[in-house]
């Protein structure tokens, strides 16, 4: 079992596999998820204990599930993304007391919990990379004749993943990469690969919105309501600049009430509203250039096909493009959509109105990100928008998973996903400490 803690939430994925075939491939598949209910455990910063309290109901449904004998010999991790990674620059006490009432919770079940930690962005982009082409038999498969074989004429995948908090790519590059620090060279299955992976921390969908926000503020000066082009004409939102200011990914004025409100009035401009989002996507070139995807990151060109998930997905599939649309299609269908008004979206959708007023500017977003920082204009029919490939979530889980069970024999672990320094010393401290107590003991008794 695998917790997802991402920024936005928490879902549980239970994978499962028979046991005489491990170190092969083909045969994990997807057995439960359960989605805690509630925000990410960053969300708990003020409260820990809360963040372990959330996932009892989905601990709990895993007992029904999984026999009885097999309870304890059931590894469970945690794995938390970029919303832990926010928290944990902003506030490192805070960050460790989440994780710690989490492993407090877990460990109360009579499971073989393995840890919780917070993945790095490339870990988060490359374990994603690895579900995919695992799921589409990139690496290995079942031969005709019974053995598992190298595919002839494999098709390795390319994985975009969009979260909270941040935004990953990763692929394998087909020239030259320039700067070696952003690849990871994996041994998978006796073969080796070369993965160009980056995770853009703060350039998530909500921290996206948030920052996007914040931008219109600013533009605005003293004007108020502030408008805002990607928001459909009739909503308004209303936030304290507590609330807004609430991130690390935006500046901070010097002085300012957190108990001060903002109203940003929607006015269904779909063109400003692409144009305000790239004015807060740095799109200047790189030290690298023409090699760059966006921020200033080097990034080699992309190529094969992806498969673009997570916030991707949803906002694609909400707006009918997914699993695949033509350029012009993807382009004319947002355009349409933004144009709306608040009251004719209401009348026909009867979605919550905070994932709602989003679709215009994430899909905006999406758009910039894709063509003009990952450069897929030439290469746009290359992107398939989908959630699910043979019955099993695309994500991180998956390829985490099968690193740490080592159903994927290499000769090196993908990244490092032992215990930190800090924790490996203490847990050597407790050992000396206990043997050093035992040893008191015996001496005692023997007077």
């Amino acid at each position: 079992m695998v917790f997802d803690a991402g920024s936005t939430h928490t879902s549980l994925y239970m994978y499962r596999w028979p046991g005489n075939k491990e170190n092969n491939t083909g045969v994990v598949s997807q057995m439960l998820v359960c989605d805690v209910d509630g925000s990410g455990i960053s969300s708990y910063a003020r409260d820990p204990p809360a963040a372990g309290l959330s996932l009892r109901k989905c601990l709990d449904s895993t007992l029904a599930v999984i026999p009885a004998n097999q309870l304890r010999e059931t590894p469970v991790y945690l794995g938390a993304t970029a919303g832990m990674r926010l928290l944990q620059l902003q506030n490192q006490t805070q960050s460790d007391q989440v994780l710690e009432q989490v492993t407090k919770v877990i460990q109360g079940y009579p499971f073989d919990f393995r840890g919780a930690r917070i993945l790095s962005g490339m870990e988060e982009g490359a374990y994603g990379w690895i579900t995919t082409n695992y799921l589409q038999e990139g690496f290995i498969k079942h031969g005709f004749e019974g053995g598992w074989v190298r595919p002839k004429g494999r098709k390795i995948w390319g994985a975009l993943d969009m979260g909270g908090s941040s935004t990953q790519i990763a692929f394998t590059p087909s020239q030259p990469v320039r700067d070696p620090a952003s690849t990871l060279g994996p041994k998978l299955y006796g073969y080796q690969y070369e993965v160009y992976t980056h995770s853009y921390l703060c350039y998530g969908k909500e921290q996206t919105m948030r920052q996007l926000q914040v931008h219109l503020l600013k533009m605005s000066g003293s004007t108020r309501p502030v408008n805002h082009p990607c928001y459909h004409l009739g909503d308004n939102l209303t936030l304290t600049l507590g609330d807004l200011y609430d991130s690390p990914c935006v500046a901070r004025p010097v002085t300012f009430d957190p108990a001060s409100v903002v109203t940003f009035t929607g006015t269904s401009e779909p063109l400003q509203c692409l144009n305000q989002i790239k004015n807060i996507t740095n799109l200047s070139a790189c030290s690298l250039a023409p090699d760059c995807g966006f921020n200033g990151v080097y990034q080699p060109p992309v190529s094969g096909n992806f498969f673009a998930f997570s916030a991707y997905y949803y906002t694609f599939d909400f707006l009918g493009l997914a699993p695949q649309s033509s350029l012009s299609q993807a382009t004319t269908t947002i355009d349409t959509f933004c144009k709306r008004t608040w009251s004719s979206l209401k009348k026909e959708y009867t979605v919550k109105d905070k994932y709602l007023r989003d679709y215009c500017a994430s899909a905006n977003y999406i758009m910039t990100v894709l063509l003009d920082g990952y450069k897929f204009n030439q290469t746009w029919g290359n992107i398939y928008f989908q959630r699910q490939v043979a019955d099993t979530d695309i994500g991180w889980t998956l390829g985490y998973m099968l690193n740490l069970t080592n159903l994927i024999p290499s000769e090196l672990p993908l990244v490092v996903t032992g215990v930190q320094h800090s924790q490996w010393a203490a847990e050597v401290f407790f050992i000396v400490f206990a043997v050093f107590l035992s040893l008191i003991v015996l001496s005692s008794s023997h007077r």
